[in-house]
């Protein structure tokens, strides 16, 4: 269904947003209707000193309705819009700063009024508003802000790709780019948009291990990867970021950037994890030090044998590299013994 003169448009259950523009005259309407308004309170007093009936009327028409034309004043800051609906359909959205007038029938919508997205991710609601929207100048409500806003969920605790839990959270900047969709699309977007994160995180850290292991493919190319939570921190929080953004965009929300704030190992498993870390870093160390000191062995032989500073047969060679390596590979300084006789 297609409706025209700034009327909404509905294709495929979807509104599109219409701006009204040419609203800006708000200042040169309350002076009129000041103007009548004080018109109107003469004429009736001057009826009422006259007598003239036709003056007295006209007067008391003129000050019992001659305020209606302010219930259609609208103020707005910047980065902020006003969805308008005038007997229930979509009449439109007014955007930027200024003193507006519209339609005084005209009631401003906004599902998520009552909605806050703390910084510490809870979706709570607070006190309900009891300023009507349409009560008049300096009452609005229902603002759309249409500012950068920072959405920072609660710590999830997710399976990655091998099973391991993790706990991560991200932080998702956010604003509104089409205020009818916001409005009329979704129940309440600022909760459509917590769930869709929390879902769209779950669904990416599953695709990747936490730390890089052995033939796991996290691009969905065939072709096993380094890829990891750890160390690809920027290709998975640009991955969360596109899978926000084609979740919302329904709700005319848009996803400027994602990212990671926290990521760890579930505590049960935390310790088990910082064991196994350890244990591998002191493997890593301890073959760099073998390396090193079998170098270390074959240099002093080589040196011995070119300086023909001392012949040494097999069985003596052997207990040299058995000392040297026992000394360059302790954990503790060696305590050198004299020997003052012979090996033999």
């Amino acid at each position: 269904m297609e409706a025209k003169d700034n009327k909404v448009t509905f294709l495929n259950n979807e509104c599109k947003e219409i701006t009204l523009d040419g609203k800006k005259n708000g200042m040169m309407v309350l002076l009129l209707t000041v103007v009548v308004y004080c018109a109107g309170i003469a004429v009736l007093a001057y009826g009422c000193v006259v007598m003239n009936i036709p003056l007295i009327v006209a007067g008391t028409v003129i000050v019992s309705i001659g305020w209606f034309p302010v219930l259609g004043l609208r103020v707005l800051k910047p980065q902020e819009a006003l969805v308008l609906t005038l007997f229930g359909r979509y009449y439109g959205t007014i955007r930027g700063d200024g003193f507006f007038w519209v339609n005084p029938f005209c009631t401003s919508i906004n599902p998520a009024a009552k909605t806050q997205l703390n910084q510490s991710g809870d979706v709570k609601t607070v006190a309900p508003v009891t300023l009507s929207s349409a009560a008049g100048f300096g009452m609005i409500t229902n603002k759309l802000s249409l500012k950068v806003m920072t959405l920072n969920n609660n710590r999830q605790k997710i399976n990655d790709r091998l099973g391991t839990p993790v706990e991560i959270g991200i932080a998702v900047t956010w604003s509104i780019a089409d205020t009818a969709k916001a409005v009329f699309n979704v129940e309440n977007f600022k909760e459509y948009l917590s769930l869709q994160c929390d879902t769209s995180l779950r669904n990416i850290v599953r695709i990747y291990p936490y730390d890089v292991a052995p033939g796991i493919d996290t691009t969905g190319d065939g072709i096993a990867d380094e890829g990891s939570l750890r160390g690809s921190s920027e290709i998975v929080a640009d991955r969360i970021r596109q899978e926000i953004q084609d979740r919302v965009a329904v709700a005319g929300l848009r996803i400027h950037e994602a990212r990671i704030t926290y990521l760890a190992y579930a505590p049960e498993i935390a310790a088990a994890m910082l064991q196994r870390q350890q244990a591998s870093a002191i493997i890593d160390a301890r073959k760099m030090i073998v390396d090193g000191a079998v170098g270390m062995v074959e240099l002093a032989l080589d040196r011995l044998k070119e300086n023909n500073t001392i012949d040494l047969d097999e069985e003596r060679k052997a207990s040299m590299v058995s000392n040297l390596l026992v000394v360059l590979c302790g954990n503790h300084d060696a305590q050198p013994v004299v020997n003052s006789g012979s090996l033999y």
